[in-house]
């Protein structure tokens, strides 16, 4: 390793946090970027420091609050051997030199190495009344319960489907919310079908057993093979419809948490200029990479669900990878960690999780064509208020098969979130109507900032190369 080399990593999750582990024990000091508060990730998040409310982690966590107590232990132990920088959005990638906005002020941060840890999000599938004030994505309802100390509304339905369905309700139940329902697209056959993949990771299929039993057992109400119609409301949300076996039901609630799994969040990698594949099991385009880890620019590894939806036990493995990839790249030996598993290790247990990821899409699958029922004018884009009317005239009048080309003449995924809640919806729909698969329609291409930014501090900032006095009045 030269002197000049400088190790970033992005995201402070279960997958960051082992990587700079691996890293720190070969004595190297990366730098470690991550967007929240305090360190964890998502599935581990830490309620802010003085929130004002306390809840044990067992309380926070269920089932992993031990997992997530030794993540949490280990970055704070890490703190004095790293450059810790949280509260900081990574918001664009150039060659070696990621742009960072901190406090309001915007900071390029070099590298020579890179680890990409930048997680997931929630898969959005919009339905009529979905832009309504009380429809929350089921991520954001977790992070109102963990990180803020509130449920999302005094009467709540969660709809949609995958294990964070039953997760989330259960944590709001356990919490003391008042979870009225549960209504999963996927049927109860389709699970029961997926068993044998399933039971590749018998400690996990247990807990999601449990989680359906424990529910039920406290009279919540849960609804399989529903056919999603609409969210009720005017200034907020009155009721959710739905369909089972050619019958409408309606339910009043006060809020409504849905999604429809998770998607890698994969915009970094994309400006940081890795080659994307289509991957069947994900149903969607994901960055190249290796087994180790390593995507097709030199120098630039991928670890987590931000490289593919797998989970925290595999995000932790994987960075754990990554960091070793790393440490090989620069001639630098594997460090010996008591309790840490080896590189043949590692590659062997995250396959062994990615048979379990593929019963988790058999017994969960999204629904299909689910763009056939879209109203023309629900908003598929609520950035740029862009309809599904406009979407199929596009496609139809104009012969757009691509995504970019259909973004480019109607603005959709144009918006403050980029693509992040429209953008697999609008993928679906320019599918279904053009008669094309998911992978022929290609992928929205990413944009700096690939998160909102705000430009006024930045026009001020030493960093930023001032405007000619000449322009300002142009």
């Amino acid at each position: 390793m030269t002197e000049r080399s400088e190790i970033v990593i992005v995201g402070a999750g279960p997958a960051g946090i082992r990587a700079a582990q691996t890293l720190v024990v070969a004595g190297l000091h990366p730098i470690v970027l991550d967007e929240n508060i305090r360190w964890g990730g998502q599935i581990y998040r830490q309620p802010p420091a003085g929130a004002g409310f306390t809840r044990t982690k067992q309380a926070l966590y269920g089932f992993e609050a031990a997992k997530a107590d030794a993540i949490h232990n280990t970055m704070a132990a890490l703190l004095p051997q790293i450059d810790y920088r949280p509260e900081t959005l990574v918001w664009a990638c150039d060659p070696k030199q990621l742009h960072t906005m901190h406090g309001g002020r915007e900071k390029p941060v070099p590298f020579t190495h890179l680890i990409v840890a930048s997680g997931a999000t929630d898969r959005v599938l919009p339905l009529p009344g979905w832009t309504l004030p009380g429809v929350y994505t089921l991520g954001g309802a977790q992070v109102a319960l963990k990180a803020q100390g509130c449920a999302i509304g005094d009467r709540v339905v969660f709809a949609g489907t995958g294990p964070l369905l039953y997760l989330v309700a259960y944590q709001y139940a356990r919490a003391g919310a008042n979870v009225v329902a549960v209504l999963d697209t996927s049927a109860f056959a389709s699970q029961v079908k997926a068993t044998p993949r399933l039971l590749n990771q018998p400690a996990t299929f247990a807990k999601g057993l449990y989680y359906v039993g424990w529910l039920r057992a406290h009279g919540i109400r849960i609804e399989q093979g529903v056919t999603l119609e609409g969210v009720d409301g005017t200034a907020g949300v009155r009721a959710i419809r739905w369909r089972r076996d050619g019958r409408e039901h309606t339910l009043e609630c006060s809020a409504v948490g849905w999604g429809f799994g998770l998607r890698p969040e994969t915009q970094l990698a994309d400006l940081a200029g890795c080659r994307f594949v289509f991957d069947e099991l994900n149903r969607c385009w994901l960055p190249e990479r290796d087994a180790a880890g390593r995507s097709s620019q030199p120098g630039i590894y991928l670890a987590g669900d931000g490289a593919g939806i797998a989970g925290a036990d595999a995000a932790e493995l994987a960075g754990r990878r990554a960091a070793l990839a790393l440490l090989e790249d620069l001639g630098i030996a594997a460090p010996v960690t008591p309790g840490a598993p080896d590189a043949a290790v590692i590659e062997r247990k995250l396959a062994g999780i990615r048979r379990f990821r593929e019963g988790i899409e058999q017994a969960f699958a999204m629904p299909e064509d689910p763009s056939v029922h879209w109203p023309d004018d629900m908003l598929v884009c609520r950035c740029e208020e862009v309809d599904a009317r406009t979407l199929r005239d596009c496609v139809r009048h104009d012969g757009v098969t691509e995504i970019n080309r259909l973004k480019a003449l109607t603005r959709v995924g144009m918006g403050r979130c980029q693509g992040r809640m429209c953008g697999e919806a609008a993928c679906h729909l320019l599918a279904q109507v053009s008669g094309q698969t998911l992978a022929q329609v290609g992928r929205l291409r990413a944009q700096a900032p690939i998160k909102p930014i705000p430009i006024a501090p930045m026009l001020f900032d030493e960093n930023v190369a001032a405007i000619p006095e000449e322009a300002r009045d142009e």
